[in-house]
């Protein structure tokens, strides 16, 4: 048990919580577009109608443990990479591997093997998931890479995050489509914006050890700027969808609750002040994303 607690703290587990939500979304938002298609009674979708997970239940499954695998890969992986970085970083040098609570090859055994189920997890979903199974991967874990050359290295994080919603909408589809997509760009710019707010911590130590981050590159007060423009776009797209898909007051309540999110972080944020980058971080964002689907999977069931 307490080695389990070990790799769970490895990926930070609780952190699935971005990602998830967005991954809800686009399955019911593909439930919706299948029942549409098969002009059957809306009603069907019901959680609690008769057969609903018999029908869906193996791809629901599916598809939160391709969530699960890949995140658990990409993190175990940037820990395995990042692991000398880390050690020499006094906010980091905790973590399970410079503190040696896990071995390196542990890591990258973890990675292997949660790679690996992600990969037959989607080959037993539809052919088509796992073709895009592979870019996928590379993907999420190109992203360790990128601190050491880019500082649009937050916007990789964001691209791999934003696969969520689509990929969850293509498993049970089969095909990609315009909604989803808006809404994997909602989560492409909100998880860069918020990446930039947590990279703020280590603007000194990146600059100190060449490596790229947005903080790095134009400093806390531009960074923030940055994170802003970006939180706007991600607002936008989800007003965007909002208007695309014909949702009703439900998806505008869980949007105005996710825009104040947006807000509420860059408001308890400041360059000269950090103390609550965390809050920021994992808090607001957390709560606005399970918030904000929860609202939009009412909408589409109900």
């Amino acid at each position: 048990m307490k080695a389990v607690q070990q790799y769970f703290s490895l990926i930070k587990f609780s952190h699935t919580v971005f990602a998830l939500p967005f991954a809800l979304i686009g399955f019911f938002l593909a439930l919706r577009e299948t029942v549409s298609k098969a002009e059957t009674e809306f009603s069907s979708l019901s959680l609690t109608s008769k057969g609903f997970w018999q029908t869906n239940g193996r791809i629901f499954l599916l598809v939160l443990l391709c969530m699960v695998f890949a995140r658990s890969a990409a993190m175990a992986f940037n820990r395995y990479l990042d692991r000398h970085i880390d050690a020499r970083n006094p906010r980091t040098a905790i973590r399970e591997i410079p503190a040696g609570i896990i071995k390196a090859d542990q890591a990258l055994l973890f990675t292997i093997v949660m790679s690996l189920l992600f990969i037959i997890c989607c080959w037993f979903i539809n052919f088509l998931c796992f073709c895009l199974s592979f870019v996928a991967l590379f993907v999420i874990l190109f992203y360790s890479y990128t601190k050491r050359f880019t500082a649009l290295c937050h916007l990789v994080l964001g691209v791999g995050l934003s696969l969520a919603p689509i990929g969850a909408y293509i498993a049970v589809t089969g095909a990609f489509a315009t909604l989803p997509l808006l809404f994997s760009v909602v989560v492409l710019c909100w998880v860069s914006g918020f990446d930039i707010i947590y990279a703020l911590q280590d603007e000194e130590f990146d600059k100190a050890n060449q490596l790229n981050s947005i903080p790095a590159a134009l400093g806390k007060a531009k960074a923030l700027k940055v994170s802003e423009g970006l939180h706007l776009l991600a607002a936008i797209a989800v007003i965007a969808a909002g208007w695309l898909g014909g949702f009703s007051w439900w998806y505008w309540i869980g949007t105005a609750f996710f825009t104040g999110m947006l807000v509420y972080q860059h408001a308890i944020v400041k360059p000269n002040d950090l103390h609550r980058v965390n809050i920021a971080f994992m808090t607001a964002n957390g709560i606005a994303a399970v918030v904000f689907a929860v609202f939009v999977i009412t909408d589409i069931i109900r």
